[in-house]
């Protein structure tokens, strides 16, 4: 069982930048690939980035060159690093933690709440 806490989130305006962590609990953490969705209201959640158990990454067209995610499997934490935020950045942002397909990740968290004003 993999318990996923986010935090991070919060209002912040166009140009700006803002750092999610997701804690995970136990010890596999390591073990999953792990990844960061969001849901924008009225429309369905999407992947945003991934990154495998040896640290090969994946970022969503959308995003790239201004989000980075990483991961420090000594403190069983993953991170999404968003730069140059836009009012379309606006979501509930997720994280998530996936053994074979992120199509049904295995784990989710509750999600934290990221605005971007104009």
């Amino acid at each position: 069982q993999v318990q996923l806490v986010e935090s991070g989130g919060g209002l912040v305006q166009a140009g700006g930048s803002l750092r999610l962590s997701c804690a995970a609990s136990g010890r596999t953490f390591s073990t999953y690939d792990m990844g960061w969705f969001r849901q924008a209201p009225g429309k369905q959640r999407e992947l945003v980035a991934t990154i495998t158990s040896g640290s090969s990454t994946y970022y969503a067209n959308f995003v790239k060159g201004r989000f980075t995610i990483s991961r420090d499997n000594a403190k069983n934490t993953l991170y999404l690093q968003m730069n140059s935020l836009k009012p379309e950045d606006t979501a509930v942002y997720y994280c998530a933690a996936a053994r074979r397909t992120w199509s049904r990740p295995d784990y989710w968290g509750q999600g934290t709440q990221v605005t971007v004003s104009s």
